[in-house]
């Protein structure tokens, strides 16, 4: 094999890339479209939030958690609803007229009474001895008047006695006169005689009528007098009565027919003067209380018809009372039946109601919800045709019961309005409905 010897080239080095090596120039963008590109990406984002994001007038929420209602045309039933208590038709309380210690219990509480039947029965010791006291004072005073009256009505006969007396001496004495004053002109009688027979006459006279003018003053004084006799025993009479019916108000009675209730005082108790020991209310007789919002102060008015519902069945009934005094939003009034009652109703018991405002009419009809308070019936949110959103719009609304509102401007027939509560949205003017 043969070996071929490279020779060295002695006129050049080692051998190196560095031959092939080019160093390539870098291009750079300028300042200037740095800050361009970085501009036009910042309007981009923001157009792109303000596109996206909501705005501060309108607000996105999901259409399954509001309602969407329709408007349509209807009959608008004016009336509203209410919750009417059952209580008593009169009610009459047993006052104790007087005070004293119970005795003895007549009838048990919740008992069926007639009027004027007793109770219970009292004891009052003291009160017991003055009526005995005054009644003796009085009876005896009534029995010195008729000892006054008695000597009045001697003294008026005597008076009479002695004008009857006056009266016959007055005839004899003229009798006489007569008799011898013809007999006097003749000389039969003489003149002394005559003369004392006209002196007599003349003294009868006088003296009779001295005696009706007495007769008469006595008279006039003794009716007078005897008129305040009777006047003060009449009053003592009165006084006496009133003792007597003190002394029987230990007895307490049912003032009226009914059924008793509050009656809860105990054999041994002490009652106090005008204490209250129970009241009577009126057996199958009731009226119902009922509170109505303050916003329909102005057209409830008396008379008017309500329907109540017990048992299944509707009964009539009318507004007897209104009580203007408005509390806590509402205002009371009274209900009567008219006709037959609903049968075991009790006190307090509560019944729904449905108070009658006006006729029934053809009216543009929203369904009835939690919207109203928030707006008032001025405003309402409007489903836009495509059922993405809901705009705010002007509306004026009238009558409303527990179903519908009635809509007078603002809305047509078949559009879609949010009726849910509007918590949260008051301020806004759109609503973006998402699925």
């Amino acid at each position: 094999m043969g070996v071929v010897r490279m020779q060295k080239d002695q006129g050049t080095g080692p051998v190196t890339g560095s031959g092939m090596d080019q160093q390539v120039a870098v291009r750079r963008l300028a300042t200037g479209w740095k800050i361009a590109i970085g501009g036009a990406l910042a309007v981009a984002a923001a157009l792109a939030f303000w596109w996206f994001a909501p705005s501060g007038t309108s607000q996105t929420v999901t259409a399954d958690h509001v309602t969407i209602s329709t408007v349509a045309r209807g009959t608008f039933d004016d009336f509203i609803p209410v919750r009417a208590r059952v209580t008593p038709l009169l009610t009459v309380y047993i006052d104790a007229v007087e005070g004293g210690r119970v005795e003895k219990m007549l009838v048990e509480d919740g008992a069926t009474v007639a009027a004027g039947q007793p109770i219970a029965l009292l004891s009052n010791a003291e009160l017991q001895l003055s009526t005995l006291a005054r009644q003796t004072e009085v009876e005896q005073q009534i029995n010195n008047m008729r000892s006054q009256e008695l000597a009045l009505a001697q003294t008026r006969l005597a008076n009479e006695r002695a004008l009857l007396e006056a009266g016959l001496a007055l005839q004899k004495a003229r009798r006489q006169f007569e008799r011898e004053k013809p007999l006097a002109g003749r000389g039969f009688v003489t003149a002394k005689q005559f003369s004392d027979t006209s002196d007599d006459y003349a003294y009868r006279q006088r003296n009779y009528e001295a005696l009706k003018r007495s007769q008469a003053t006595d008279a006039r004084l003794q009716g007078s007098q005897l008129a305040q006799q009777q006047a003060a025993a009449q009053s003592m009479q009165s006084g006496l009565s009133i003792a007597r019916a003190n002394l029987d108000a230990l007895q307490l009675r049912a003032p009226v027919a009914g059924q008793l209730s509050g009656f809860s005082v105990q054999v041994g108790q002490s009652l106090q003067r005008g204490e209250r020991v129970g009241q009577i209310d009126s057996p199958g007789r009731n009226k119902l209380i009922a509170g109505v919002d303050e916003f329909y102060l102005g057209r409830v008015q008396l008379q008017q018809r309500a329907a109540i519902e017990s048992g299944g069945r509707r009964y009539a009934a009318r507004v007897t009372k209104i009580y203007p005094q408005v509390q806590n939003g509402q205002f009371q009034i009274d209900f009567q039946f008219i006709g037959a009652e609903p049968a075991n109703i009790q006190r307090g018991q509560t019944l729904a109601a449905r108070l009658t405002l006006g006729d029934p009419a053809p009216a543009l009809l929203v369904p009835n919800g939690a919207f109203y308070n928030d707006t008032g019936g001025s405003w309402i949110f409007v489903v836009t045709p495509d059922g993405r959103s809901a705009v705010k719009r002007s509306v004026r609304m009238g009558r409303r019961n527990a179903e519908f509102v009635e809509v007078l401007e603002g809305l047509d027939i078949g559009e879609k309005v949010v009726t849910s509560p509007y918590t949260g949205f008051t301020d806004k003017t759109r609503l973006d409905l998402s699925k």
